[in-house]
């Protein structure tokens, strides 16, 4: 049902233009990624376009094809096999809104770690797998993955009218293409089977090095060896994706997990934006490997781990605390108490800016454009993060306003900064 005018509190521009520019607008910068930088040429400062003649698909590849889809298909279906068979935690989740807990299993290390090996085995060591052919397919695979999102958006969608269904605040507007966006249903399962946990960090996170190391085979096999500056961003990214699975447990926590319904944000974000966006480097050094000085790699070796140091170490804190704040390793940590009983930290990591996990964040994902040098495609990670991170701190920052109310105008007060130490 629809609500009164007023009640609901709309995102994104919603509940019309919002939501209908990010499901037309962001699959077309995919596509456009691919137009703007590819073996034919690559748009910069020396290269400008010229009107729209640069938009077209690259030679040898084509937009769609069956062996793409079907290969997406595979790949989904190889995780959920690993998934469901190898062996993992069982850990709970956070209380819901109802009181009740949610168990899931947890191995995305171990299915990464299966799934690596073997293509590195198979393709750089037996040379029986054609890694390269990810890099070949680039598009028609980013197609195929699209092709899934929207299905898998639509089923999700349809299937939160089910009679029990826990739905998210956010995703309950009455307004069906909002809601289509946002996602209606918390966390929809098949069985114990979550479908939203197994989407965060399964198929896309661990495409996204697949199709990393599938450029680097690409290169390998035209040239003999592989660049420095690809062997970093394969390192880099590797690290980010480990790390993720490492502390998967991380995520239950989340705003995604405990806030948002699984809608087509999410599904798109996690299948189709996320390895097909974030493997733009790679594919980039495929084609245009820079020659860089080693001073030069080394110091961007130097970014990335202060970033990673950053990163994690605030998000480990943050996530000892909100498991067990006696813990001895945060037991020492100031806090500003709430009327809701719950504790802030004010001091660590969270006293020098309320969002400083998103400061390491991005820092690593500027180190992730550098070895593409001057290529300015590049760094289109770094900007749209950049958008992301203060569009999430603006999100969590109204949740907790109204969670918290005035003891949340309290915490700014003592924890002044966004993201940024001394600037925002």
């Amino acid at each position: 049902m629809s609500r009164p005018s007023g009640e609901f509190v709309y995102e994104f521009q919603g509940p019309y233009l919002g939501p209908a520019g990010v499901i037309i607008g962001l699959p077309l910068v995919c596509y456009m990624l691919v137009a703007a930088c590819n073996a034919d040429h690559c748009l910069s400062h020396l290269n400008p376009p010229t009107g729209l003649d640069w938009i077209k698909i690259p030679s040898g590849q084509v937009i769609a094809s069956s062996e793409g889809f079907l290969a997406v298909i595979g790949w989904v279906t190889w995780l959920v096999v690993l998934h469901v068979l190898l062996p993992g935690r069982h850990v709970q989740g956070n209380k819901l809104k109802d009181g009740s807990q949610l168990t899931y299993k947890l191995n995305g290390g171990l299915c990464l770690l299966v799934t690596y090996l073997a293509a590195v085995y198979l393709g750089f060591v037996a040379n029986v797998l054609n890694l390269g052919w990810m890099y070949d397919n680039y598009l028609a695979l980013l197609t195929g993955s699209l092709v899934i999102s929207v299905t898998l958006s639509i089923y999700l969608y349809a299937t939160s009218f089910k009679r029990g269904a826990l739905l998210a605040d956010g995703g309950t507007s009455g307004v069906a293409l909002y809601d289509f966006f946002m996602g209606r249903e918390l966390n929809p399962r098949v069985g114990s089977f979550d479908l939203k946990e197994f989407c965060e960090l399964y198929p896309g996170l661990i495409a996204w090095v697949m199709l990393n190391l599938g450029c680097a085979h690409k290169q390998f096999t035209r040239t003999g060896a592989v660049s420095w500056p690809m062997i970093l961003v394969n390192l880099f990214h590797l690290l980010y994706v480990c790390d993720g699975l490492w502390f998967e447990r991380s995520i239950l926590t989340t705003m995604d997990i405990t806030t948002d319904g699984f809608g087509y944000m999410l599904a798109f974000g996690d299948l189709t934006w996320v390895p097909f966006t974030y493997s733009l480097q790679a594919r980039i050094l495929v084609d245009h490997t820079p020659n860089l000085p080693v001073w030069f790699l080394a110091s961007v070796v130097a970014l990335n781990a202060v970033g990673y140091v950053i990163f994690r170490g605030s998000n480990s804190q943050k996530d000892q605390f909100r498991r067990d704040p006696n813990h001895p390793s945060v037991k020492h940590l100031k806090t500003l108490k709430t009327e809701s009983g719950r504790q802030l930290m004010i001091s660590g990591w969270w006293g020098i800016s309320r969002h400083i996990n998103y400061f390491g964040d991005w820092l690593m994902g500027l180190a992730w454009c550098l070895p593409c040098g001057a290529q300015p495609v590049a760094f289109f990670y770094a900007i749209y993060f950049a958008v992301l991170l203060i569009h999430r701190d603006g999100r969590d920052g109204h949740s907790c306003s109204v969670k918290y109310g005035k003891d949340w105008d309290k915490f700014k007060k003592i924890v002044k900064y966004h993201i940024v130490p001394y600037v925002y």
